[in-house]
């Protein structure tokens, strides 16, 4: 699949749908309010699990950030949440990590489709359900590709994307110019920087992306003080 800088220029091909990664969900007020906060897990009526959420005590009726979380490979929709508990009372996200449908995300595996129509799905289920004012699309190493790539084609819809040690971003289309945050270790072993943040980044910005590029000493990981960096860039008055 070609990847940002590698013959995939942005344009809009005509009947975009799920297979070039297009979400038909957009933002708009709750059908109907609900009280459920804490964890709120999202399953199939047979007991699937599609995703968890972490919603923040209620105030006043003011609307929630939204965070849309992409786990890595092999890993769990509370694998992704975790990425930002620690900050999401303080900042009243309201945070929401599907499950794959196989053991990493679609795309990677063999073309934008399943997930793509799940995120559609889980996404429609918690904005018919709470307030929420803006949003964003994060992830994890194979999470973090797929939420740059999602996140890329879906600008119209998400703000920001949050990639924390990605491999590549192949978009298919794009649309809108959110801001991009990109982290990346300088030990990584898994995804090594050179080839995959360094190059990628000067890429994003080349065509015309306003991107933030944190490097730090450490692995194949996300240090919490990597997360609250990139919050505090998003939301510096809480």
């Amino acid at each position: 699949m070609p990847t940002i800088g590698e013959n995939a220029p942005p344009h809009r091909q005509p009947e975009e749908n799920s297979r070039h990664g297009r979400l038909t969900v957009r933002p708009g007020p709750p059908v109907a309010a609900s009280t459920r906060s804490g964890l709120v897990p999202f399953d199939e009526p047979a007991g699937e699990p599609l995703a968890l959420a972490y919603v923040p005590e209620p105030a006043d009726g003011r609307p929630y950030h939204l965070a849309l979380l992409l786990h890595g490979a092999g890993g769990s929709s509370r694998q992704a949440l975790d990425l930002m508990l620690p900050v999401a009372d303080e900042q009243r996200m309201l945070l929401v990590a599907p499950q794959s449908t196989a053991a990493t995300w679609d795309m990677i595996g063999f073309g934008f489709g399943p997930d793509v129509r799940r995120i559609d799905r889980v996404l429609l289920e918690v904005l018919a359900a709470y307030p929420v004012t803006d949003m964003l699309i994060g992830g994890f190493s194979d999470g973090a590709s797929y939420a740059l790539s999602i996140g890329l084609i879906n600008g119209d819809i998400f703000d920001t994307v949050l990639a924390f040690s990605p491999g590549f971003a192949a978009p298919l289309v794009t649309h809108g110019m959110p801001r991009v945050y990109v982290s990346h270790g300088t030990a990584d072993r898994v995804l090594p920087i050179d080839p995959c943040s360094r190059r990628l980044v000067p890429r994003l910005r080349a065509l015309g992306y306003d991107v933030t590029f944190d490097e730090f000493n450490g692995g194949h990981d996300v240090p919490e003080a990597i997360v609250r960096r990139a919050v505090d860039q998003l939301y510096p008055i809480a």
